[in-house]
């Protein structure tokens, strides 16, 4: 009996054993089809919204463009775009000397936004740079005397007129125009302008923008910018525009007298004129650039000689004349009309409408018309 039981254990031992190993095999060959069929299987696709026959795909939000003008404000004077700060400042107009010698250490013209050339007597020229924004003129000059028909045009910009020296007809000029001036001889002269000795007097009076600026205080003038009260010049093109007609004008001969002969040449690259004058380029000494313009206004005026002095007198108020506009290459005939007591000087297209130019700087020739015939257009070279 005793063996029998053994027996009977040892086969149902070997039967338990063998169900296990059975089992185990089914399950890694059910657990092997499953991962084959996994593999086999594509992933599930995403799924794609279907659009009904209304409908239209959602239009995808666009990414603001960043504003390149963005803090800043269109110049009064040039039409570019300038900093709110020196846009809201007021004009300043300074005399500058252009005589051979002094033109050859003039410093801080590139900076100027109008610039006018005028005769003075004995056959030079002198200049008045009007600009906005002192914090761009660190030394400007050399500066020299007023003459009245330059505190004119300084009036049409209500730009604060500074001058070292002055004729009696300007001194009248600046009274009836009611003018806030800057003058080297008079008490505010130490703190606005400053000689540097090592240029010949009288041509080494220079100033600068912190310099006007602090004079201009003292004295109580206001320095804010104020629209209504300058001239309406001209206008300003919203973008770089060819005249539509007129003529190809690529060199502009100016000679104001056997002394002082200018001339200006278009240059295609930077779309300006360059100029020159006494046979050199026309250059800002402070950093070697020469004086380039957006915008070329010759003004034909009336002139003669006001005493046996040779001073020289513009006629001016309440006077209406002719002229020519050059930007771009080419050149059209205009009108101007000005008058003093209302403050009001513009310039007119060929249309009668208040003309329209290029955004940049503008040189100003107010030449005799006298000497129109002398104008050229036509390089000589």
């Amino acid at each position: 009996m005793v063996r029998n039981k053994g027996k009977i254990i040892l086969i149902a031992s070997i039967c338990v054993v063998a169900l296990a190993v059975i089992g185990s095999v089914l399950i890694y060959i059910y657990g092997a089809e499953k991962r084959g069929q996994m593999a086999q299987e594509p992933p599930a696709a995403t799924a794609v919204p279907t659009l009904q026959p209304d409908e239209e795909l959602p239009t995808p939000t666009p990414v603001p463009t960043k504003d390149p003008h963005a803090g800043k404000v269109r110049s009064a004077l040039t039409g570019e775009y300038i900093s709110e700060k020196a846009a809201r400042q007021r004009p300043f107009a300074v005399i500058i000397n252009n005589i051979e010698y002094a033109n050859q250490r003039q410093e801080g013209t590139s900076k100027i936004d109008v610039l006018y050339e005028a005769l003075a007597e004995g056959g030079i020229t002198r200049m008045l740079g009007v600009f906005q924004g002192t914090g761009k003129i660190k030394r400007l000059g050399s500066v020299r005397s007023a003459r009245h028909y330059f505190v004119s045009f300084a009036r049409e910009w209500n730009a604060i007129f500074c001058h070292f020296g002055q004729t009696s007809y300007a001194i009248s000029k600046i009274k009836e125009l009611e003018v806030d001036n800057l003058s080297g001889l008079s008490a505010i002269g130490g703190v606005v302008y400053k000689r540097d000795y090592s240029v010949r007097a009288p041509h080494n009076v220079y100033t600068s923008g912190e310099k006007m600026l602090q004079g201009a205080k003292k004295l109580k003038y206001s320095t804010k910018f104020n629209k209504d009260k300058m001239a309406r010049h001209f206008d300003f093109y919203e973008d770089d525009t060819d005249l539509p007609s007129g003529e190809r004008t690529t060199y502009v001969y100016l000679p104001f007298s056997a002394y002082s002969t200018c001339y200006l040449k278009y240059d295609k690259k930077s779309r300006e004129y360059k100029k020159y004058e006494y046979g050199a380029k026309h250059k800002d000494h402070e950093n070697g650039k020469q004086l380039a313009f957006k915008n070329v206004i010759i003004q034909l005026v009336k002139e003669t000689n006001i005493d046996r002095n040779g001073y020289q007198h513009l006629y001016l108020h309440k006077r209406k004349g002719e002229g020519y506009y050059i930007t771009n290459g080419k050149r059209i005939k205009i009108t101007w009309r000005k008058n003093e007591e209302k403050g009001t000087m513009c310039y007119y297209d060929a249309d009668g409408n208040v003309l329209a130019v290029n955004a940049g700087k503008t040189y100003i020739a107010a030449y005799p018309a006298n000497r129109k015939t002398l104008i050229s257009f036509q390089n000589k070279k």
